[in-house]
């Protein structure tokens, strides 16, 4: 590829962050999956995990399930969200940990940050902190965390087992791991999964749930479960792709060798 897919990534969601600070919703088109919400009431989370948030973080919310829906988070315990964006699973996280707990919020784009840390002032959390960093180096200790969560992240990664590793390496013994991501159930074209477009997209880096779960297991996790949440037709995957204008990528391929491979799935193991 001639562009690393570290700075498409950047590039795509730094963009992101900044129609969202100009008042713009943020959308891919898709009100199913890993795109922007397309009015302000969001399409993954109900109303008992958004309300109090500032419109913003609703707006830039960019995943394909809802993970805390699965982290059972209790009051006091130290949550770490992957790749945090404008910061909605951290604000709603840091709810539910209370005064004596800890959530941050982990992303790699300035703008995204920058967004997050307004949204943060905003809703007036106190126990919320977003730092800049790599979802495959996380800059904080060993067994720092008792959850890590993260939305149509890890998908994104070039080094899904570092990731993962990374993820394992900071959660307590006995953590867990609460994510919703991208999994690929059906074989799927070698240029989908080579197009860079589609990977910003959440879609062509996308593990098959096998793989998932070996990765998870290769790095030291247990329990594992990985279940298929959302099913993405060839209707979803062309509403991404047009929101994009990237219409002659999806005019190349076989809209039924399309249908149905990827989903967004919950993802849940223990260290």
């Amino acid at each position: 590829m001639e562009k690393n897919i570290k700075d498409e990534i950047k590039t795509y969601y730094g963009g992101i962050a900044k129609k969202v600070s100009k008042n713009s919703k943020a959308s891919c088109g898709c009100k199913t999956s890993c795109c922007g919400n397309t009015s302000n009431e969001s399409v993954l989370y109900s109303k008992e995990f958004t309300e109090g948030l500032p419109v913003e973080a609703i707006n830039a919310s960019l995943g394909c399930a809802n993970p805390l829906v699965l982290a059972n988070l209790q009051q006091g315990e130290t949550v770490l969200d992957l790749g945090s964006g404008g910061g909605i699973d951290v604000l709603i996280s840091s709810k539910y940990v209370g005064e004596q707990g800890k959530v941050y919020g982990l992303d790699m784009t300035d703008e995204m940050l920058e967004l997050a840390n307004n949204n943060k002032i905003k809703s007036g959390a106190k126990n919320v902190e977003f730092i800049k960093g790599y979802i495959e180096n996380i800059p904080l200790q060993d067994e720092t965390v008792d959850v890590v969560t993260s939305n149509c992240v890890i998908n994104l990664s070039e080094s899904k087992e570092d990731a993962l590793g990374e993820a394992y390496r900071v959660l307590k013994k006995g953590g867990r791991l609460a994510i919703a991501d991208i999994v690929q159930l059906k074989a799927v074209p070698d240029d989908i999964k080579q197009s860079i477009q589609m990977w910003v997209g959440c879609i062509s880096g996308a593990l098959t749930v096998e793989e998932y779960i070996n990765i998870l297991k290769k790095v030291g996790f247990k329990d594992i479960e990985v279940n298929a949440v959302n099913i993405y037709t060839k209707e979803v995957i062309k509403e991404i792709i047009e929101s994009k204008e990237l219409e002659d990528v999806f005019a190349k391929m076989d809209e039924m060798a399309i249908d149905g491979v990827f989903a967004g799935a919950h993802v849940k193991a223990y260290k």
